[in-house]
């Protein structure tokens, strides 16, 4: 009996998503239904650790479809997906799922949607309406690590220039990794802690609404946002509670109490050509953010500061090489050097891309190198275009160091290959 009703949750879940196929195959091409245009791809990917015993950390296929239709002056879009995993249950969701009413100078989107601010590659710093997917740390398509959230956003178009106001009607944290995952984030306390996620979760209300504000402008010298959102910090800060023992003055217990807080960011972002260059800025200034400390006084071990996080980067082309730098700084304003965070944290990011072979083959190396703990993740991998929209990726992604964001993962070395059908 229990066999029976497993069965009929996982059709139940499944029978939309075979339904969608069916209908993307079936449907005729005719003149009536031109508008009507169904893509997406199909994915193998298997990722090993580079150990003698050479653990698979990852083996999952996916099939993720996009269904897009616009008649007149409204359309829609549904991106439904299908992740499977050895040895687990079919994982089922909705990346997107909006629908778009044109005017004539006002589009508006409502719906579950992603949301894209900002210049920075591999990096979030005015990119922060839809949160962050980091079960699998930064290793997936950015597409899959930014998640769709429920949003209304309205785009008024004044020649080159777009004011842009988004309202988030409920608040969607980040996904962080199970707690048995590889990923998941090194805390150093001093015992083994407890954790009491009662008051993790943000009430669904209007007033825990959350609403950002762009206004970006394309001239004849360069392109520019600027920003501004009443939000909640995306990730958590860990409250901490502690027990001495009053005889011996020793800590005896240690309670985790996760919250999110409300912020306040201001920013932008801009790009301009100086001959053979494109450079790029972007920076945001945080009001009301909470880190950890030391100090005996603060309440649950943290304290509230305002921070600053910026780039510069430079996009630029030899010989056919396209390459491009960032270096990120975080600044913590109002120091104290009971923080546990260092008051500056930088950060530099490089990319290198070659095509081969008419673009069939493309060479490509990402890295992150985070100055202040010495440490690093390098990504060279390999792709290769074995027939039109079959596809065959492979690479390795490193990390380097013993402490910070990156080399707290040092045993997690892994070698992958992705084969992908897009249509």
């Amino acid at each position: 009996m229990v066999g029976k009703d497993h069965m009929k949750k996982m059709f139940l879940k499944i029978f939309p998503i075979l339904l969608l196929l069916i209908l993307s195959i079936s449907i005729p091409s005719t003149a009536s239904d031109r508008d009507l245009f169904f893509s997406g791809y199909v994915r193998t990917y298997n990722g090993a650790l580079l150990k003698e015993s050479g653990e698979y950390t990852l083996i999952r296929n996916t099939f993720n479809l996009n269904i897009e239709q616009r008649k007149g002056n409204v359309s829609f879009k549904v991106n439904p997906y299908i992740y499977q995993y050895s040895g687990k249950d079919l994982d089922i969701g909705l990346r997107q799922a909006y629908m778009d009413i044109f005017f004539r100078t006002i589009d508006l989107r409502v719906g579950k949607q992603q949301i894209i601010w900002g210049k920075a590659e591999g990096v979030f710093i005015t990119d922060i309406i839809s949160p962050k997917d980091m079960t699998e740390f930064l290793l997936p398509d950015f597409e899959e690590i930014r998640m769709g959230v429920n949003a209304v956003k309205a785009d008024y178009y004044l020649g080159n220039h777009t004011f842009e106001l988004v309202w988030l009607p409920v608040f969607t944290p980040t996904l962080m990794p199970s707690d048995s995952s590889i990923w998941q984030p090194q805390m150093n306390f001093a015992i083994p802690p407890q954790f009491d996620y009662s008051q993790k979760k943000v009430k669904k209300s209007l007033e825990n609404s959350e609403v950002f504000f762009k206004y970006s402008a394309i001239t004849s010298a360069a392109d520019f946002e600027l920003m501004a959102g009443y939000a909640w910090d995306d990730d958590p800060t860990m409250h901490v509670e502690k027990t001495i023992d009053p005889e011996t003055h020793e800590l005896t217990n240690l309670t985790v109490i996760p919250k999110h807080h409300r912020l306040t960011i201001t920013g932008g972002s801009f790009s301009t050509t100086l001959g053979p260059l494109v450079l790029r800025s972007e920076g945001a200034y945080y009001a009301g953010k909470y880190f950890n400390t030391a100090d005996s006084e603060a309440s649950q071990g943290v304290v509230k500061k305002n921070y600053l996080h910026y780039l510069l980067g430079l996009d630029y082309t030899i010989w056919d090489i396209n390459m491009s730098a960032q270096f990120i700084q975080q600044t913590i304003l109002d120091y104290d050097e009971s923080i546990d965070s260092d008051q500056y944290e930088n950060t530099i990011t490089y990319l290198m891309r070659k095509d081969f072979l008419r673009e069939t083959l493309t060479l490509e190396l990402f890295s992150y190198f985070g100055i202040n703990n010495d440490d690093a993740l390098l990504r060279p991998k390999i792709y290769y275009d074995i027939y039109d929209g079959f596809e065959l990726t492979t690479g390795v992604n490193l990390f380097t160091g013993n402490k910070g964001r990156f080399g707290q993962y040092d045993n997690n070395d892994m070698v992958y290959m992705k084969l992908k059908y897009s249509f």
